[in-house]
């Protein structure tokens, strides 16, 4: 199967080649998809990933995997993708909502150089939430490798070294998969390698992202 592999905020699709390696051995056609949030908007890298997916992929069976910052490219694509949906997504510690880490930094004149309109909209919480969600089988990777402590800005709560468990998992509480990573590492986890190619074997079954009822 075709896979598009987006990768997070700060890294390059180098940061992707170990899961792309995995990927290929278990058979897919790994692509790589690059971008930058310090010279390009989100419509920007929106629109060059549907251009990619149109000019690369096979779409009547892909799937797309994206790391933190990479799976709000891939929701903001969503809504343009109309009948090209793919059969499966995979997010690997996603902000799902405004992360407490972008709100913090998003004051400061560096992060907003080097992250552009990207880093300031993942610090905007209505914006966040109003990104859709993919009406396919889509399986969510939360960090919990990263320090607990009452004085650290998580306290004891789950999190990543980035994102909280709730930052990672939002309103969306089924197929949610709790990885021993820090965020930035989370994609050469073996964990998430082993069980994207075991739901991609199993593709055929509904495994849709159900919301939690309120």
């Amino acid at each position: 199967m075709d896979l598009v592999l987006i990768h997070g905020m700060g890294r390059t699709p180098l940061s992707m080649l170990r899961l792309r390696r995995r990927l290929r051995r278990a058979g897919h056609h790994p692509i790589l998809f690059g971008y930058s949030p310090t010279f390009e908007t989100l419509q920007g890298a929106t629109t060059r990933l549907l251009d990619l997916i149109d000019r690369r992929v096979d779409t009547g069976r892909y799937a797309l995997i994206g790391h933190s910052l990479g799976t709000v490219i891939i929701r903001s694509a969503l809504g343009r993708l109309e009948n090209r949906m793919p059969a499966a997504c995979f997010f690997l510690a996603p902000p799902m909502v405004a992360c407490k880490a972008a709100r913090f930094f998003s004051r400061f004149r560096p992060y907003q150089l080097a992250t552009g309109e990207m880093g300031r909209l993942l610090a905007v919480d209505d914006f966040m939430r109003r990104l859709p969600m993919p009406p396919t089988c889509t399986r969510i990777y939360a960090g919990t490798g990263g320090p607990r402590a009452a004085w650290l800005p998580f306290g004891m709560e789950e999190n990543d070294g980035i994102l909280s468990l709730s930052e990672a998992t939002g309103d969306y509480g089924s197929s949610v998969v709790r990885v021993p990573s820090l965020h930035t590492f989370i994609m050469n986890s073996p964990m998430v390698g082993d069980d994207i190619v075991s739901s991609l074997a199993r593709i055929v079954r509904p495994c849709g992202v159900a919301k939690r009822p309120l």
